[in-house]
């Protein structure tokens, strides 16, 4: 099964929060969100396999992570509310598309369920080009990473994902097959069927990856989508305005309290926001 870390509720009032972390993250990169969201619930963040301590597999499928995320979900009991980021939320959406029952509602935050042109190969073979042998600290580590990717920021993230316990340090992201399995990572696979729960695109608003004319494909499988952007944020939406992401997320998850089993329709969810 997936490695998880587990937040308990200060006070369990809700159904459990699973994370679904992006490409080359780690269910730890939701730490602070996670611990924020835990007041009402508990909350789970996931490593997805081949990266953090999860098991590495040869195969990155979205088929393939929904069967994972549902392993985790019936061992901890169903139905929970589930949170997926970019890779996390396509795999999220896979799930809610063939294991509705699974789930009660949905946050895809910053991806749709479209097939991409944009390629994350050059960032994985960077990261597999590094002489480990060589690295004994981070700074060493951010120095012979600069020299095959610019952004600090990115290299930050990146370096997140590397034990410097072991000796030599060691990625804890299977690189070779993250960088042989891209094409299925940035694309989709044109799964079938229709999610009648629920289900919160949130988006940042300097962000390409949910373009308006990807509203009519999300809204044939999501039959209760409603869209949220957040002002100033890009596809790192929840790194980048992290209490403006939570907060939404809060306030989404806990409005059936409120409107109990009312149809979306009947809710006061405004369509953008």
């Amino acid at each position: 099964m997936l490695a998880l870390t587990r937040h308990p509720a200060a006070r369990a009032e809700a159904p459990t929060l699973i994370i679904a972390h992006g490409l080359y993250g780690s269910g730890r990169n939701w730490g602070v969100i996670a611990r924020r969201l835990s007041d009402r619930r508990e909350v789970v963040a996931v490593d997805m396999r081949n990266h953090g301590d999860s098991p590495w597999a040869g195969s990155q499928s979205y088929p393939d992570m929904a069967a994972d995320l549902a392993e985790v979900i019936e061992a901890l009991g169903a139905p929970v509310d589930l949170l997926g980021h970019s890779m996390g939320g396509k795999a999220s959406m896979q799930l809610a598309l063939t294991r509705p029952d699974l789930i009660r509602r949905l946050v895809v935050a910053d991806i749709a369920p479209v097939a991409y042109s944009h390629d994350q190969r050059a960032n994985a073979r960077a990261m597999a080009a590094l002489d480990l042998t060589q690295i004994t600290t981070r700074v060493d580590a951010d120095a012979a990473l600069a020299a095959h990717i610019d952004d600090s920021a990115l290299r930050a993230f990146f370096l997140q994902s590397l034990d410097l316990r072991t000796k030599p340090p060691r990625w804890r992201l299977n690189l070779a097959v993250l960088d042989a399995e891209m094409p299925k990572i940035v694309g989709w696979p044109g799964t079938e069927g229709t999610f009648d729960h629920p289900t919160l695109f949130l988006t940042g608003a300097l962000s390409s990856y949910v373009l308006p004319e990807y509203r009519d494909t999300i809204r044939a499988h999501f039959l209760k989508a409603r869209f949220a952007k957040l002002p100033d944020a890009g596809h790192w939406l929840h790194a980048e305005k992290p209490r403006e992401f939570d907060e939404t997320v809060r306030v989404f998850l806990e409005a059936e309290a409120i409107g109990s089993e009312r149809s979306s329709s009947e809710t006061n969810w405004p369509d953008t926001f």
